[in-house]
């Protein structure tokens, strides 16, 4: 069990996960300290899920040269680390964004990378639940500017879609080219269109289930199309702080949508648990 799991299991302090979906098997459950049932996907869309490392005071980023991943803000926390596999092994496909591939400059977007230890625990869990044996990876760009270099984009047998505009697709084709499991996705106009980009997810490479590890932004604009299911984030006993106005601010949680106060998104805890001086939430979207 050691050398699969992050140290300690979690500590569970809350549940009530109403069991509907296929569920983890017991090796995993006993390091979660609960299960976690994944739901159907709708019909339209995968059913998709984010995971956040948030500061004490909600921010997810030093925002500093070389210090601006997530990382920083968890300190490499081993359960912080685990979870993250865990929700990639139970996803068809990742999104991100270019900004976070930046910044992210050395990262792979593969199940097993944030805990190497418990890969062979974790592929066994995707073979069994029947997905391939990477998830896809889905880089937004209305832009097409890409880091050509990032090892990202050129995992060995990783099918890799990149959701971009007219403009930004001929850029990354002349950077990226056409190879085998490389695909795109284009939106008319100079935003790409996340709700007909997760359509096509579900409809065109039967994605049923999404995990979000885009920024803020990315974040900011899914909850304002109701395509979020679930969220998971983790709380750090970090603060983080902000700069003096009028210095750009560290990115908090949401950013670029600001939601009407008579009808803002609301989530419904579903579990609590802990390790040390960190909070791990997970919780579900409302649907009024």
């Amino acid at each position: 069990m050691s050398q699969v799991a992050p140290g300690a299991p979690y500590l569970l302090l809350f549940e009530d996960d109403p069991g509907t979906g296929s569920g983890m098997p017991d090796t995993i459950r006993a390091i979660y300290g609960s299960d976690w049932h994944l739901p159907t996907a709708p019909a339209t869309r995968p059913y998709t899920f984010t995971n956040f490392v948030v500061s004490h005071d909600g921010r997810i980023s030093f925002d500093e040269p070389l210090r601006a991943g997530s990382g920083e803000v968890s300190r490499g926390a081993p359960h912080d680390r685990w979870l993250m596999a865990l929700l990639r092994t139970r996803a068809d496909a990742i999104i991100t964004g270019a900004a976070t591939l930046r910044v992210s400059r050395r990262h792979r977007w593969t199940h097993w990378s944030p805990f190497p230890h418990a890969r062979e625990l974790f592929t066994a869990l995707r073979s069994a639940e029947g997905r391939t044996p990477l998830p896809m990876l889905v880089v937004l760009s209305a832009s097409g500017d890409l880091p050509a270099d990032a090892p990202a984009l050129h995992v060995p047998g990783q099918q890799l879609l990149v959701a971009t505009t007219a403009e930004g697709e001929a850029r990354v084709r002349s950077v990226l080219g056409t190879r085998p499991r490389l695909h795109y996705s284009v939106t008319a106009g100079s935003r790409v269109d996340l709700t007909a980009l997760l359509a096509e997810l579900r409809t065109d490479y039967g994605i049923t289930s999404l995990l979000s590890e885009g920024g803020a932004h990315v974040y900011g604009e899914l909850l304002a199309r109701n395509l979020i299911d679930e969220v998971f984030t983790t709380v750090s006993p970090l603060i983080v702080g902000n700069r003096p106005y009028p210095a750009t601010a560290r990115p908090s949680l949401v950013e670029g949508v600001a939601f009407d106060p008579n009808t803002p998104p609301r989530l419904r805890l579903m579990s609590l648990r802990r390790h040390g001086d960190y909070l791990f939430q997970r919780a579900r979207i409302v649907q009024e």
